[in-house]
């Protein structure tokens, strides 16, 4: 028996439907072709089933990005945004700032990607990319709000999803996608 006829894992699917997202994410695929792939890969039976779903795709892959990440701050403002490596846990800490987190244009290695939170009076926005999942059950507000405007709270096959904890005692959560722009060319 050959190594190709030989039966993949659930592992092995989840690192091909990682590797299919991050070449979606770096524009090699649209989202026909990562939707059709995606749906191969997460009934593969075969490693020749997801070895012809990666062929035309480049094999390197990006710097892995930390495993936990902790940032702390106690009057500061806290921004990521545009292409950062973005870790599998996140942990932000601020005492009077306020945490924005855009994952919309971010390399995202990890299939789910935990982030906790422990504000004083700040607050936090979140930037998904599209078709990301968001579960926001573990975070608590005292005094604010949790808001996951139109981001689905079910995880669902092939998609990123995020999970956030923790406590904000004055300052609120905001989870979205990025804004449409009207505008532009």
């Amino acid at each position: 028996m050959s190594e190709l006829q030989m039966r993949v894992s659930d592992e092995d699917r989840e690192r091909t439907t990682q590797q299919l997202q991050r070449a979606f994410s770096e524009g090699r695929l649209n989202q026909v072709e990562l939707e059709d792939r995606l749906e191969i890969a997460l009934t593969a039976k075969t490693y020749g089933d997801l070895l012809g779903l990666l062929t035309d795709l480049p094999a390197d892959q990006p710097p892995p990005a930390d495993d936990v990440v902790e940032f702390d701050s106690t009057y500061g403002h806290f921004k990521r945004s545009g292409d950062w490596a973005v870790p599998r846990r996140l942990r932000a800490i601020s005492k009077y700032g306020s945490v924005d987190l855009d994952l919309s244009e971010a390399v995202v290695s990890h299939s789910v990607v935990d982030i906790e939170l422990d504000l004083g009076y700040g607050s936090a926005k979140i930037i998904l990319p599209e078709g990301a999942v968001v579960n926001v059950d573990g975070f608590q507000s005292d005094w604010g709000h949790a808001t996951t405007s139109n981001v689905p709270g079910r995880p669902r096959p092939g998609a990123l999803r995020v999970v956030i904890s923790g406590r904000a005692k004055y300052g609120g959560l905001t989870v979205r996608y990025p804004r449409k722009r009207w505008f532009t060319h």
